[in-house]
Parts: structure tokens; C-alpha cells; sequence
């Protein structure tokens, strides 16, 4: 009985280190975007970076993820894949109206 109270005090343990991650990424937002004085479209990179970790903290501990099979990592990273194509996909086709 005692090593399963010590293994949920364990895992109690780590969501408890995952929310303070979870808290300190909303306060380098926070951060970021009103006492860094980044140009916007840094201060928008910044941003969807933190979210990007905040959004993988929660995948991995809060949605068990992080103990799923390879299958599961194939998956999500098709899908970061295809989602980086969607999102840059028209930068790249219309590169001649941009100046650089």
C-alpha cells in the first residue's frame, strides 16, 4: 500500500512542476509583450514559441502522451508538418509582392 501512495505522490509532483512550468511561460508572455517593447512581428514569434511549449506540456503531461507509443509521434509531427505547410505555404507562393 505505501509504494502506491508514493508513486502518486510522484505524479502529483510532476503536474504540480508542469503548472508552475505552465505558470512562468504565461508570465514570460505576459512579459514579452508589454515590458519588452519587441517589434510586433517578434513579439508575435515570441509569443506562439512560448505557446508552442505551453501547448506541449500539456500534450505530453496532462493528456499522458508522453508515455504513448512511436505511432503517436509520427502523428503529431505529420501534423506539425502539415500545419507549418498551411501557415507558410502562402508566404511562399506570393514572395514576389514581398520586398525584402
Amino acid at each position: 500500500m505505501d509504494e502506491h501512495a508514493v508513486d502518486l505522490d510522484r505524479h502529483v509532483r510532476g503536474y504540480l512542476i508542469v503548472f508552475g512550468a505552465l505558470l512562468l511561460g504565461t508570465l514570460l508572455t505576459v512579459v514579452a509583450a508589454y515590458w519588452l517593447h519587441l517589434p510586433l512581428a517578434l513579439s508575435v514569434a515570441v509569443a506562439l514559441l512560448i505557446a508552442c511549449f505551453k501547448g506541449s506540456l500539456v500534450a505530453l503531461y496532462f493528456m499522458h502522451l508522453i508515455s504513448e507509443r512511436k505511432l503517436i509521434y509520427v502523428v503529431l509531427a505529420f501534423t506539425a508538418l502539415f500545419f507549418l505547410a498551411l501557415l507558410f505555404g502562402p508566404f511562399l507562393t506570393d514572395l514576389d509582392a514581398v520586398s525584402l
